[in-house]
């Protein structure tokens, strides 16, 4: 048994979320969503392909996708 913890791919700065909706709309496989504020909310990190789109189209910078292509 491995004692490491998987890391999401995708990390979300909430603070800085004003919750416009571009990432989760954009996502082509559905890996983010809203939450009851309409912020985004990781909802299926193990189906991230690590695109980064969501990482480039977010106007507040509040996303990081770790590895995955270079933007």
């Amino acid at each position: 048994m491995s004692s490491a913890v998987e890391q999401p791919p995708i990390q979300i700065n909430l603070a800085w979320c004003k919750g416009c909706g571009i990432c989760y709309t954009l996502c082509p496989t559905k890996v983010l969503g809203a939450d009851e504020l309409g912020k985004v909310t990781l909802t299926q990190p193990k189906k991230c392909t690590k695109c980064k789109i969501c990482e480039n189209h977010c106007p507040d910078f509040a996303i990081s996708v770790s590895g995955g292509k270079k933007s």
